[in-house]
């Protein structure tokens, strides 16, 4: 199916590595002119060259520099015509429980993660209003709706962008900008295969990965794989999915155990 992408010019933050960098060559492949940031220069250079497309543009951005962003967005525009999506991928969770966070990490998470979604949007919001299929995707996590205490600072963070989320796809409808969510479970991005190495634990990662699917719930038995999740971004990103505003799409294996 031709999902209508092709010529059309979509931004993705954290797009050097995982999920982000999934995205970026699933759009490459669908015809997209795709601009990726991160706040990595190596690893972006890096991407780039395995890429090798003339349609792939990159930029050193930290997205909670709002006057980095916009100066990364309107090179886009200007480079590239104009912007059609905006995939919020960049950010981080944060590993920590009530007792062992301070005042600085809620503040810091927070931060990271509503400037990750704010000042993306505030540089793309023109350029999106002029597009005829401008799409948002926000990439959140399974925790917004069921939170995790180990995770604690990220959870209610996630909650709190899967809220504004939805408040944005109604502000945003009568400009023409759809704003939906993908909400991930545990997404195998090469963190899991360095944590088996340190475990040492004698088994494979295939069979240490069940375990570790088995012990979270997962009901597919296994952990996600970033294509997998980039299918369901591009998707809610083509005009095909033009009716479809303000969800949140689960990527999580099953682990899931919100009916909402």
């Amino acid at each position: 199916m031709d999902l209508g992408l092709a010529d059309r010019t979509i931004v993705v933050t954290g797009g050097s590595s995982g999920v982000g960098l999934a995205t970026v060559r699933a759009l490459i492949d669908e015809g997209a002119r795709v601009a990726a940031c991160g706040r990595d220069a190596d690893r972006l250079a890096k991407a780039a060259a395995v890429i090798g497309s003339d349609r792939l543009l990159t930029g050193v951005c930290d997205v909670r520099d709002a006057h980095a962003v916009r100066g990364f967005t309107d090179r886009v525009a200007a480079e590239f015509g104009g912007i059609d999506g905006l995939v919020n991928n960049a950010g981080q969770s944060r590993m920590k429980r009530l007792d062992e966070t301070t005042a600085e990490d809620w503040r810091d998470e927070l931060e990271l993660k509503f400037c990750g979604v704010l000042n993306p949007l505030h540089a793309a919001r023109p350029h999106l209003k002029a597009s005829d299929a401008a799409s948002v995707v926000n990439v959140n996590a399974v925790l917004a709706k069921q939170p995790e205490t180990r995770l604690i600072t990220t959870s209610a963070a996630r909650a709190g962008i899967l809220n504004l989320s939805k408040s944005l796809s109604a502000e945003l409808a009568p400009e023409g900008i759809r704003v939906n969510s993908v909400c991930l479970g545990l997404i195998d991005t090469g963190q899991w295969t360095r944590r088996h190495a340190a475990a040492g634990s004698g088994t494979t990662y295939e069979e240490w990965q069940a375990e570790l699917a088995a012990d979270r719930g997962i009901a597919l038995g296994r952990l996600g794989r970033a294509e997998e999740v980039a299918y369901a971004i591009v998707s809610l990103l083509s005009p095909r999915a033009s009716y479809i505003t303000g969800t949140a799409i689960d990527v999580c294996g099953g682990v899931g155990r919100s009916v909402l």
